[in-house]
């Protein structure tokens, strides 16, 4: 595996979560009691920037956010987390905001209110063909496209949440990342390049064209939170693919990295540096 940190720009969202945590997710028309409320950073794009950075990438995140109070809250958790926001726009909109509702499982209800994340715009933002650029499509799907075009280097598109894609933009993609439910609503991804699927317990599997050519297991965890969880399995693997190893190792150290960010209750978790999720896979297959 190579030492040199991967360059990964992300562009995409940035939310504040207003997570109630509950025994149970309501039916329609119901109210529960009795939930806990918190609040922390949150957003695709800025959930899977924090993570690679985390893991020892060198992450830039593009985004948008409001000249609010949560707005300098989110930048300041960025920032934190070894981000480069010196291209997030602050915008006069207010920051994007994710209601979200947690039940015992892990399990959770989300609704978002985009906010400044849907006037994002990419004017005064240049891609160095070197790193990796990743995107969600929690902003404006023209944003996305627009990056695609630009960027001439690796292009990742983590297809959620699931929608019709247009065909020039699963062209360019060198590789998708979807859950198994967003994969069977958008029929198109059979035909792409490269799709990496994650199956919640069961694992994740990687498809060309189609065509299941690797897959890895998932350990047993204590779920805590899954809101995060999938937005650290992207930045994972990304990473591990770009630092060269194969789809099958890439795709268990992504899950091991998803695996701890389910046992974090943050959605931007504190994660441990690639190296350590690659040793610890493999010490884990050598004792199968």
């Amino acid at each position: 595996m190579s030492n040199r940190p991967s360059a990964v720009t992300v562009v995409g969202s940035i939310n504040l979560d207003l997570i109630a945590t509950a025994d149970r997710l309501p039916t329609a028309g119901e109210t529960i009691g009795g939930a806990v409320l918190s609040e922390q950073p949150g957003g695709k794009g800025a959930n899977q920037a924090a993570a690679a950075a985390r893991l020892g990438g060198s992450a830039r995140m593009v985004g948008a956010l409001g000249s609010d109070v949560n707005g300098q809250r989110m930048l300041d958790a960025l920032s934190a987390a070894g981000v480069d926001t010196s291209d997030v726009a602050v915008l006069p909109e207010p920051t994007g905001t994710a209601l979200i509702v947690v039940d015992r499982d892990g399990e959770n209800q989300i609704v978002v209110s985009p906010g400044a994340n849907s006037s994002l715009s990419l004017g005064g933002v240049e891609f160095d063909p070197d790193e990796t650029v990743l995107c969600q499509l929690e902003v404006g799907l023209a944003v996305v496209v627009e990056a695609a075009r630009r960027h001439t280097g690796h292009f990742v598109l983590n297809a959620a949440p699931a929608m019709d894609l247009p065909a020039e933009l699963l062209e360019r993609c060198d590789l998708v990342i979807v859950n198994e439910s967003e994969y069977d609503l958008i029929p198109a991804l059979a035909e792409a390049r490269l799709v990496a699927v994650t199956y919640g317990g069961d694992g994740s599997a990687m498809f060309e064209h189609g065509r299941k050519v690797a897959e890895a297991p998932s350990a047993a965890v204590t779920v805590a939170n899954t809101v995060g969880a999938g937005d650290a399995f992207c930045a994972a693997l990304v990473l591990a693919l770009r630092h060269g190893l194969d789809y099958e190792r890439g795709l268990a150290v992504a899950n091991a990295v998803g695996g701890d960010a389910v046992g974090d209750p943050s959605s931007q978790p504190d994660l441990a540096q690639l190296g350590y999720y690659v040793e610890r896979t493999a010490a884990a297959e050598n004792a199968r």
